[in-house]
């Protein structure tokens, strides 16, 4: 595997996570600054580096199981360390959150492979 897939593939999850937040923020009409958008996608960047620790998630990381992953470990560590630090977790953001993040980690993964796929077909 070439060394690059794996940076940019962390690279994207990171953006994921921070569209999440940005969005997140933007939908309660909070203002765009730097500081608020990495509070608040503070907890889910940390799920995200335990996600990224597993060998499992390094061993492949576009696959579409490892999304699956990233996704799971991601929003049980983020909506854990949100519940601690803000003394409550909706069962509302629970579910809008688990749906947008699955979207976002596992989304770009399957985009990326049914382009790579597409572009197989066309040299083959």
């Amino acid at each position: 595997m070439d060394r690059r897939i794996p940076l940019l593939a962390a690279l994207a999850d990171v953006v994921a996570v921070l569209v999440f937040a940005g969005v997140g923020r933007s939908s309660h009409a909070e203002a765009f600054e730097i500081a608020g958008l990495l509070a608040t996608g503070a907890p889910f960047l940390a799920g995200l580096a335990v996600a990224w620790a597993t060998p499992y998630v390094r061993a492949d990381p576009p696959s579409l199981t490892s999304g699956a992953v990233v996704f799971a470990v991601t929003a049980v560590v983020g909506f854990a360390l949100r519940a601690i630090f803000l003394g409550r977790l909706p069962l509302s953001f629970v579910l809008v959150a688990s749906v947008a993040l699955v979207v976002l980690l596992v989304g770009w993964r399957a985009l990326s492979m049914a382009v790579a796929r597409r572009a197989i077909d066309r040299v083959g």
